[in-house]
């Protein structure tokens, strides 16, 4: 019996990394892939390819540690997971979703672990460490990879919707209803991050899903390029320009314009073809866990900030201590008086 070639999928992606106005060094890095030719490049055959069976990938880090240990952490992290998803999800038995996403969570681990080793045996670069946004389309499911703070937006009807979640204490203070969103992108703590690749043996991998449409438009940044450029202004540029060289070089101007004080990079990747159902007003779009068989895979990202408690008043504390003084002293009394009544 013979099986059905499933409808095609067609992605177009562009990518690139840009110094910004303030820096001496870039230490953002990208990766652009088709899983199942392999090759990692911006040739044509990568930047306009039919999704194949093994599916794609595309990586965004911002690597920290300064002189040359964030330039190499970055590039060590997107190359140890390209090298791991071609490897072990390569040569998967079973093509399947779940192990799909299963592999793209492992690879960062991966990553996480091969840095923090190097680091610890380079005392030179002790301390090195980068955010990473691995994202991996596989048919019409984008599974999405999160450490730090860099993002991935998803452009739909024109506007855009974060698909990750930072993990930064703005982020934290937000959900705890300690700020607002505009008070933390004002914030001089913004660029705090919770956890990052390298620094520590183990990391807690956010890993999220989302079902592509027709003519969906995904961008994966730096905040090199969210720190400065609005996600509505993101949208209007990546959703409208054809050409997606221009489209990121439009991106890296306007960062650029607005003092550039970060490296900038971008990836966007743009999706058509009949295998995708036509997108309809109301769907979910946003930040959503896929949750992996494997019960001790966790897909969940560091432990969430509640807020500190309200402080609690003087005279509510004194009146606390003078109830536990009573209730002691009862106690003792009425040990005392039981103790006296035995014969």
């Amino acid at each position: 019996m013979f099986r059905r070639t499933p409808p095609p999928i067609r992605l177009q992606v562009f990518g690139k990394t840009d110094l910004g106005k303030t820096r001496d060094h870039n230490e953002d890095c990208f990766l652009v892939a088709d899983l199942s030719r392999p090759e990692a490049s911006l040739t044509p055959r990568v930047r306009d390819h039919q999704l194949g069976q093994r599916g794609s990938l595309l990586i965004v880090a911002d690597g920290m540690g300064g002189a040359a240990a964030g330039e190499l952490a970055s590039e060590m992290a997107t190359e140890t997971i390209f090298d791991h998803m071609v490897k072990a999800w390569g040569h998967e038995p079973e093509a399947t979703a779940q192990r799909f996403a299963y592999r793209l969570k492992e690879a960062v681990d991966v990553a996480n672990g091969r840095l923090h080793a190097f680091a610890k045996a380079h005392p030179e670069v002790r301390g090195m460490g980068t955010t990473t946004t691995a994202v991996g389309i596989l048919g019409d499911q984008v599974f999405l990879s999160q450490v730090g703070d860099s993002r991935a937006y998803l452009i739909r009807h024109g506007g855009a919707v974060q698909l990750t979640k930072d993990q930064s204490l703005m982020q934290r203070l937000v959900e705890a209803g300690e700020l607002t969103e505009e008070e933390a992108a004002q914030s001089e703590r913004r660029n705090i991050i919770l956890q990052a690749l390298g620094p520590d043996p183990r990391v807690k991998v956010d890993l999220t899903h989302q079902e592509l449409r027709r003519g969906d438009v995904l961008v994966l940044c730096s905040d090199g390029l969210s720190g400065q450029v609005k996600k509505e202004e993101i949208a209007g540029i990546a959703g409208s320009t054809r050409d997606l060289a221009v489209a990121c070089d439009k991106l890296i101007a306007l960062a650029n314009e607005r003092g550039g004080p970060d490296n900038i990079t971008v990836v966007i990747a743009r999706f058509d073809g009949d295998g995708l159902r036509a997108s309809r007003e109301g769907e979910a779009v946003g930040h959503r866990v896929y949750p992996l068989i494997d019960t001790e895979t966790s897909t969940e990202p560091v432990p969430i900030y509640r807020g500190s408690p309200p402080p609690v008043s003087t005279r509510t504390t004194r009146w606390r201590l003078a109830t536990l003084l009573v209730i002691g002293a009862a106690l003792v009394a009425a040990t005392l008086y039981w103790a006296a009544k035995r014969p």
